[in-house]
């Protein structure tokens, strides 16, 4: 039989004090008897539900409460805590006696790296060191620039002028020309885009978060972040979302299914939608400002400023039940080069079939808008507010091309710095209103079908002029201070 679980001194002699003052028939059910014990533990954590009956039935609801609160007084952390921690040493104490371990020493060893992982004070500098190794050398660096100037350079001297040559041979009208090759073609612009440029990054990514998710590192962040995200609505249990979104904001936005409650689901998918970019879009992004370490962290910071700042205010102004955090902590391990490789793979056959296509569809209705002028109406209408963000008119169509796939703005943005079209500043600003811009057509799909055409068409009514004012006040900033980045 399991010994009775002893609580600190403070706790145990506010249970006796309150089951002295419980009447003696209180809460007792035939069908489900529960002991004057049990009550006074849940009444220490502030139950809401025997709370709200203490309330309405106890004479002595008053010398209750100011047991409560002598207790709380004893002790230097919430009551709650308390109590969760001698539980837990009494699980600890148990597992230890049930369970015998041949190596004792790897699981100190296991300990103490999941206490690193968890703990605010050294899980940081871990995540940062994460940060900067994991995703700005590695897929910032390496992805969006050597394996991308490399294959957007076969492309360019090999693969468009072929297509160009052949396509102008086979295709005697124009029109159709421009359909298949030349400045925005399906191969020469889609295909290029989705394979020069955003499978390196995508690729990239989706192998260190297959190493990160092997590890069991995953849910330790969850866990370390949980405080963190409890300010914006949400629970630890949302950081695999965002960190997926991080990848691509399509496939998050799906996985939000997992998350407890609807309010949650919501502010998920809002911030998703608004502040999370894709891999290929901040790859890019990292990419091109890598070159400008004050222009990258002005950027960094100006977004995780947005997305916990609008975080806190749509949680304070969204009705709903709050979210609850639990989870499962997996033990840490090396990771197996196998698993790794299989996830990966699993995720690019995921890109190659879902997104890709995308790209096809995203030139050809770019085709159809130039042939009938639709698009170049649209483009004249947005360089007055491109030139009103400290822009070039130029950069009119990459927020238009933004809206088909959030990484073809950020692709147009690339083309337009290799021909220098934007100085340190105008590149800060144009990186900040793509980064914010409105969610491209597939994740708008996925937004449609998970949470409904009300929800999308109210996040989309906000984020759009929401993206610009945050591009315009970025430079009204940097002219105001005469910073130069």
């Amino acid at each position: 039989m399991l010994s009775q679980i002893a609580y600190p001194q403070p706790i145990e002699e506010a249970i006796a004090k309150i089951e002295s003052l419980l009447s003696p028939e209180l809460f007792i059910s035939t069908r489900h008897p529960i002991s004057k014990r049990s009550i006074a533990l849940l009444l220490l954590q502030k139950d809401p539900d025997f709370w709200e009956k203490v309330q309405q039935k106890e004479q002595q609801y008053q010398a209750i409460e100011a047991a409560i609160n002598l207790a709380q007084q004893q002790l230097n952390q919430p009551l709650s805590l308390a109590i969760a921690h001698a539980r837990q040493h009494q699980a600890w104490k148990i597992e230890k006696e049930v369970l015998s371990e041949p190596n004792q020493q790897e699981k100190i060893l296991n300990d103490r790296l999941h206490q690193l992982t968890v703990n605010p004070i050294t899980g940081f500098p871990i995540l940062l060191s994460i940060l900067y190794y994991g995703v700005y050398k590695f897929v910032g660096e390496f992805g969006a620039g050597t394996l991308v100037d490399a294959i957007e350079t076969f492309f360019e001297g090999n693969i468009n002028p072929i297509v160009n040559t052949v396509t102008a041979q086979i295709l005697p009208w124009p029109p159709l020309q421009d359909l298949i090759a030349n400045e925005y073609g399906i191969i020469t612009l889609g295909i290029r885009y989705a394979v020069a440029i955003v499978l390196p990054v995508v690729a990239t990514y989706f192998l260190m978060f297959s190493l990160l998710e092997d590890s069991g590192y995953l849910p330790r962040l969850s866990l370390m972040l949980d405080r963190l995200f409890k300010s914006i609505g949400l629970s630890g249990r949302a950081v695999i979302p965002m960190v997926l979104g991080l990848g691509c904001d399509t496939m998050a936005t799906m996985v939000t299914r997992t998350l407890e409650t609807k309010r949650e689901r919501l502010i998920a998918t809002f911030l998703l939608s608004l502040a999370i970019p894709c891999a290929a879009q901040w790859g890019v992004i990292v990419g091109l400002l890598a070159q400008k370490p004050a222009a990258l962290l002005i950027w960094g910071g100006f977004i995780t400023g947005i997305f916990l700042v609008v975080g806190y205010l749509t949680a304070k102004l969204l009705p709903g039940t709050k979210a609850s955090f639990y989870m499962e902590v997996p033990p840490l391990r090396l990771p197996k080069i196998r698993n790794i490789l299989i996830k990966t793979w699993v995720r690019m056959k995921w890109y190659f079939i879902e997104i890709i296509p995308l790209f096809v569809w995203a030139s050809v209705i770019i085709w159809i808008g130039r042939l009938t002028g639709l698009f170049d109406a649209i483009i004249k209408g947005i360089e007055p507010i491109a030139i009103a963000l400290g822009l070039p008119k130029e950069a009119a169509p990459i927020f238009l091309y933004g809206f088909f796939r959030r990484d073809y703005g950020a692709a147009g943005l690339f083309d337009m710095q290799q021909e220098n079209i934007f100085n340190g500043n105008q590149l800060l600003v144009a990186s900040v209103v793509l980064t914010l811009f409105l969610p491209c057509i597939a994740q708008f799909q996925i937004m449609l079908k998970e949470r409904g055409a009300k929800t999308t068409f109210a996040m989309t009514a906000f984020i759009l002029p929401f993206a610009f004012l945050m591009g315009y006040l970025m430079n009204l900033v940097l002219n105001v201070l005469k910073v130069t980045v």
